[in-house]
């Protein structure tokens, strides 16, 4: 038996995987953010530790450990963690959806003129380097105390194992990170006023990080000596959870966030477009990646404030809409926007509203305009060249067959809904830690393709119609911006 355990936005889930990659059991705690000042979006990292040793105790509890061989972890990227020489944090994690550091973003563009180069990225709030610029200007103190600057798995391995280290795709989206060479910059983190040993060692996501701790061994019952593997960003992780992993292949992701991610032979980029390059949980491959930061999180807000019990309910509503030219249009900025704007001070909005609409017409507008900016992300990692043959959807709001046909119609991809879906970025953590187990195993016999439960072609009309509405939903965010 493998664990992954998968530390993300909203909870920490955990799952139990065999040894042909079927998930015997899984476990899920919920988490909250906290949002004290517009813009800012913040989690207690003892949070995730609290929520991880309850998800934990509770699969103990139901299935036996004994057989357990390795532990993978993953979870949001770009999230800063602060420790002491302790090992305790400083202060609240700073989230991947926080948007206050635009001035450090600048300021970081000042200081590395060739950090698009180095990293294939370009400089935005959510990533971690300019959260480290916005603390040492605005918390000094605290920036004085650092010893060192985890992500946010890589503080349960932390708590796990007693050893500091990372992988190669969370790490690519600090900005510290050279991709292509897969180290550490010393260029960039002098940019930010840190030094080498304020940031923990690089491995790949297979690789063995450190060991349990006796004192966990003991608690959930394994029978031998645990080995707490790397792992790898959520995205990563959760594409390799479905078999996602060489060239040609892509997912994308109904999560809180939405993304594309697309798996390359080398290192590619369009940062001009704010298209992420970063490399894969795995060595020497890389991956694009095309990123809107809220996606089933306009459901979730749209349900709540339409007064629906769920956001199932939610879709259903949407699913009684009738659609047409004139129908209202939803920009779905609720958090600002990375892929293809790159603009933290994007906020969303209704357009189109007259007597007529109902709360159908509003559901249908809010799924629809996920839909759309996911369209645009798309074609702008395309524009870098890479264009997959196959995509697999993953995540919760994948879950509804009506959006998952609409996503077709709507990005004109022809789109594969598998088994496992949901629980991505643990089993793809499950998966590396067989991996370390089992290295003389294939990558394709490490990560096979979960089974496809149904494929969903685009219907030619209402692709064409979709593309008359995504001109007016372009339209409408230059005109709202002021964007050119």
């Amino acid at each position: 038996m493998y664990i992954g355990i998968d530390l993300g936005t909203s909870g920490v889930k955990v799952v139990l995987m065999d040894e042909q990659f079927q998930v015997r059991a899984s476990q899920s705690v919920s988490l909250t953010c906290e949002h004290p000042h517009p813009l800012w979006s913040e989690q207690t990292p003892s949070q995730w530790w609290q929520a991880t040793e309850q998800a934990l105790d509770q699969l103990a509890d139901t299935q036996p450990l004994q057989a357990v061989k390795a532990i993978g972890v993953t979870g949001q990227m770009h999230g800063a963690v602060l420790v002491d020489s302790d090992g305790e944090p400083l202060r609240p994690a700073i989230l991947w959806n926080d948007g206050r550091c635009a001035p450090q973003c600048a300021l970081l563009n000042q200081r590395a003129p060739n950090i698009e180069r180095i990293t294939g990225n370009q400089v935005m709030t959510g990533m971690t380097a300019p959260k480290l610029l916005w603390v040492a200007e605005h918390e000094p103190e605290i920036f004085s105390q650092i010893a060192q600057v985890l992500l946010p798995k890589d503080y349960l391995r932390w708590k796990l194992s007693g050893r500091y280290a990372t992988d190669m795709s969370d790490a690519s989206g600090t900005l510290w990170l050279n991709v292509a060479t897969r180290q550490w910059d010393k260029t960039l983190l002098d940019a930010c006023g840190l030094m080498p040993q304020q940031v923990p060692p690089l491995l790949e996501g297979p690789q063995v990080s450190g060991c349990l701790r006796e004192e966990y061994q003991q608690r959930w019952g394994f029978s031998t000596t645990i080995p707490i593997v790397a792992g790898g960003g959520d995205n990563a992780a959760g594409a390799l959870g479905v078999g996602v992993w060489q060239s040609g292949q892509a997912m994308l992701s109904l999560g809180t966030s939405g993304v594309y991610f697309a798996v390359s032979d080398g290192f590619y980029a369009n940062s001009r477009q704010a298209v992420h390059s970063f490399c894969h949980a795995l060595p020497e491959t890389w991956h694009l990646m095309s990123v809107m930061l809220s996606a089933a999180s306009c459901l979730d807000w749209a349900a709540k404030v339409t007064g629906q019990a769920s956001v199932n309910d939610f879709l259903y509503l949407a699913e009684q809409a009738k659609v047409e030219a004139h129908s209202p249009l939803f920009l779905p900025y609720l958090a600002g926007e990375r892929t293809p704007h790159n603009n933290p001070y994007a906020t969303g909005s209704f357009t189109g509203l007259t007597h007529q609409h109902g709360p159908a017409d509003l559901a249908f507008a809010v799924v629809e305009g996920v839909s759309l900016g996911l369209a645009e992300g798309i074609s702008a990692l395309h524009q870098s060249g890479v264009v997959p043959t196959s995509v697999t959807l993953i995540g919760g709001g994948a879950k509804s067959e009506f959006w998952r046909q609409l996503l077709a119609d709507v990005t004109g991809q022809c789109l594969e809904y598998r088994q496992d879906g949901d629980v991505g970025p643990a089993l793809g953590a499950a998966r590396l830690a067989k991996m370390a187990c089992c290295p003389a195993l294939t990558l394709a016999g490490h990560f096979p393709a979960s089974p496809i439960v149904t494929t969903y072609r685009p219907h030619p009309a209402r692709h064409q119609f979709f593309q008359q509405r995504l001109h007016l939903f372009q339209q409408g965010y230059r005109q709202l911006s002021n964007a050119p």
